[in-house]
Formats: structure tokens, C-alpha cells, sequence
């Protein structure tokens, strides 16, 4: 009986030694990319950006675990905005139009974070959950999810391909990239419950190594050495009152609360949960503070991230105790410049293929948000409007909009946004039970 026991024990913790791991590289991929490459937009100095990286890697490790902990208490990673960093990246690569420095419009993007921060924490404190629900509704977050869904198979797609100086794919390193889409899938559909389960750790140790053994392996761009590393408080720009940049930075960060309302809701479909207010109250309270946090160090702002669910469905593995150990090796990485620099190694294009494979079970969640609802020749339209027209905007060049106000650039030409703005005023301005009934009285 005994030797049993001893016998789950060990399992129990080989598993939640794999998970961790598995965590920590799901996290550490969805991490590392972001402030290197708002580092280099705004032209900030090696040094700088190594200390962005090293925050960024500390604070989402905590991030993480406080509100897996006390926020909304499931495993689901915090981590950066993909919303604000489009938004960021397109503000600091139209610098030279719109006639600012970089520390100008890095300075206006730390005021409109700090404002929209403000109002989140407001709305923790009088549980203003209502109002955001109300705007959030089910289409809503369906419409978001679809969105969000294909805005990072597109990301990951692009990235899975090499592309060489001349503008060109480079073919060895994309065939690669393909078959390990295809490697880590048939680990996911045909090995047994353990080898599906860590089919994404698999993947991304295996690629890595084949890169290692087939192609020259390039680490990160942009990053200092493990020594070189200057600490500057908001090193984009010192905040200030460009009222056109806090306007767009403000109004992106009050659209990624929707992040919130989307992860939370899928957590509780996915644990067959439902979240009350002190849930929700405490997922944006610990959004908003570590937003506060690392603007002071230039970081993207944070938000759950809905795609952890595709993660989760993915290793169906969704205890908690990896999650939190994965958080806090991470955490710890980033105050070991050694494990860091030796982590930004991985090549992008293996991450990105692997990613690629993990997030399709989004679409799957985007799919079951919908409960199984019907729709007719006119009620289609909430769905499919703001969903292609979003997934169009998405493939439409940016510099089609060049003629345009350069601070209405960044919502024209980013589909997740216009998506849903176009599907809550949708929502708000048609009475779409009417068309239900009239089919009803039809048939």
C-alpha cells in the first residue's frame, strides 16, 4: 500500500516538475520579444533594453502568481497587451510624421497609461464590474476572442518563416519551422496521456536543439551582455501632456479590460466555475498595479491572457502548482543574467511554431463562447460584421492610411480594436431579439 502511495508521489511530482517547466517556457515565449522590440522602435540604448527585459521577465513572473494566488485565481498568465504593444510599436514608428521625439511620444504613452490605470483601479474600488459587463457583453467577447485568435496565428504564421535581408523566406529555416508545427500536432493528437500532455515542452526542447544541430543558432537581437544593464525611470519618455497620444493610449487602455472580462469568463467555462465580483475586482486591481509598476520601467501594460486558456486545453494539465512555480522561475531568470540571456537564445522562429500549435485550441474557445447559438440571414451580421471586417483591417497594409489623421492611424489599421468597437456599438444600437422573433413568427 505503502509503495503505491510512494509510487502517485513520484508521478505526482515528475508532473508538476515538467509542468513547471512547460509553464516557464510558455510564459518566458510569450515574454521576451516585447520590450526588445519597444526597446529598438524608440532607439533606447543595449543597456536600457536589457533592463527592460530582466523587469519585464521579474514582474510578469509576479504578476502571474498574485493573480493566480488572490486576483482571479486561475492559472492564467499576465503578461503584456498585445493591443497596447501594437499600439506602442505603431505610435513610435510614426515619430518622424508626426513631427515628435521619441521621448515625446514615450512620455505622452506613460501619462495615457497612467490615466487609464487610474480609472481601472476606480473602477476595483466601486466595483464598477457591472458597467463593464454590461459593455462586454457575450457577442462582445465572442467577437474578441475570434479576433484575438486570429491576430496570433497571423503573428506566429509570420514568425514561423525566416525571412532573409533581401526580403525573401529563407526556405531551410521555414521547412523546419513547418515540420515542427507538424511534429509537435502529432504529439498532441497521437501520443499517449503523458506525451500529449507535455507536447509543448517537447516541441520547443526538440526544435531547439534540431535548430542548434541544423542551422546556426542567432540569439536575440538587441540585448546587452549578462553585466551590461542601466536602470532609467520611464526610459520611453518622462510623462507629459501630448493630449493626442495620451488621447489613443488612454482609449487602448481602457479596450484591454475587455482582456479581462474575456479571460475570466473562458477560465470559468473551462473550470466549470463561475467568478463573482471579488474575482473580477481582483484580476484588474493586480492588472492595474503592475501596469503602474512597469511603466515606471517601460513595459508594455499587463492583461490576462485569454490565449493561456489554448495552453491549457492544449496540456489539459490546469492545476495550479506549476503555474505558480513556472511564474517564479521566471521571475527568478530575470534577476539571473546568465539564465536570461541564456533563455533569449531560443530561436524565434522554433517558439513561434510551437505557439502556433498551442494557441489553435483558441479557436476552439472563441468557437464554444457561442454556446451553441443559431443565427438567420440577418442576425448573422452581429457575428460576421465586426469579425471579418476585423480579420480585413488585419490584412489591409497600414500605410493605406497614411492620408489619414496620423492619431487616428493606430485604431484604423488595428483590427482587434475596430472589431469590437464596431460589436458593442452593434450590440447597443440594434435590436437584435426583434429579428429573432420576426423569424419565429415566420416560421
Amino acid at each position: 500500500m505503502e509503495s503505491g502511495v510512494d509510487s502517485m508521489n513520484k508521478r505526482f511530482g515528475t508532473v508538476t516538475i515538467f509542468s513547471s517547466v512547460q509553464w516557464l517556457f510558455f510564459i518566458f515565449a510569450n515574454t521576451v520579444m516585447i520590450p526588445i522590440s519597444v526597446g529598438t522602435v524608440f532607439q533606447l540604448p543595449s543597456e536600457t533594453i536589457a533592463m527592460m527585459l530582466r523587469a519585464s521577465l521579474v514582474f510578469t513572473g509576479l504578476a502571474s502568481i498574485f493573480q493566480g494566488w488572490t486576483g482571479h485565481r486561475y492559472p492564467l498568465m499576465e503578461g503584456h497587451s498585445g493591443l497596447l504593444w501594437g499600439v506602442i510599436l505603431n505610435l513610435g514608428l510614426s515619430a518622424s510624421s508626426l513631427g515628435m521625439s521619441y521621448s515625446e511620444i514615450g512620455g505622452g504613452i506613460a501619462t495615457g497609461v497612467l490615466l487609464a490605470s487610474t480609472v481601472t483601479l476606480i473602477l476595483a474600488a466601486f466595483n464598477g464590474m457591472s458597467l463593464l459587463k454590461s459593455i462586454f457583453n457575450p457577442m462582445v467577447m465572442s467577437v474578441y476572442l475570434f479576433l484575438l485568435t486570429f491576430q496570433l496565428i497571423f503573428i506566429f504564421f509570420k514568425g514561423m518563416m525566416k525571412v532573409s535581408e533581401q526580403g525573401t523566406i529563407d526556405v531551410p529555416i521555414t521547412l523546419y519551422s513547418f515540420a515542427l508545427v507538424i511534429f509537435v500536432s502529432l504529439l498532441k493528437l497521437k501520443g499517449n496521456g503523458i506525451i500529449s500532455n507535455f507536447s509543448i515542452l517537447i516541441g520547443l526542447l526538440a526544435g531547439w536543439i534540431g535548430y542548434d544541430l541544423l542551422f546556426m543558432s542567432e540569439g536575440q537581437q538587441g540585448t546587452a551582455s549578462a553585466g551590461e544593464v542601466s536602470f532609467t525611470l520611464f526610459p520611453l519618455g518622462q510623462p507629459n501632456l501630448e493630449i493626442g497620444i495620451i488621447a489613443v493610449t488612454f482609449f487602448a487602455g481602457l479596450m484591454n479590460l475587455s482582456n479581462t472580462v474575456a479571460s475570466i469568463s473562458s477560465g470559468d467555462t473551462l473550470f466549470k466555475k463561475e467568478s463573482g465580483k471579488r474575482e473580477y475586482r481582483g484580476s484588474i486591481f493586480f492588472t492595474a498595479v503592475f501596469t503602474v509598476i512597469g511603466s515606471g520601467f517601460g513595459l508594455v501594460p499587463y492583461t490576462p491572457f485569454t490565449s493561456s486558456i489554448g495552453f491549457l486545453q492544449s496540456t489539459r494539465i490546469l492545476m495550479k502548482t506549476p503555474f505558480f512555480l513556472g511564474g517564479a522561475l521566471l521571475a527568478v531568470i530575470g534577476l539571473i543574467p546568465p539564465l536570461g540571456s541564456w533563455l533569449a537564445g531560443m530561436p524565434v522562429t522554433v517558439g513561434n511554431a510551437v505557439l502556433f500549435v498551442a494557441y489553435l485550441q483558441l479557436f476552439g474557445t472563441a468557437f464554444n463562447s457561442l454556446n451553441g447559438k443559431t443565427f438567420n440571414s440577418d442576425t448573422i451580421f452581429r457575428l460576421a460584421a465586426p469579425v471579418l471586417i476585423g480579420i480585413s483591417l488585419m490584412n489591409t497594409p497600414p500605410a493605406l492610411f497614411a492620408d489619414l489623421p496620423v492619431l487616428i492611424q493606430p485604431f484604423i489599421s488595428n483590427g482587434l480594436i475596430m472589431g469590437v468597437l464596431l460589436s458593442i456599438l452593434m450590440e447597443k444600437m440594434v435590436n437584435w431579439s426583434a429579428f429573432e422573433q420576426f423569424e419565429l413568427k415566420n416560421n
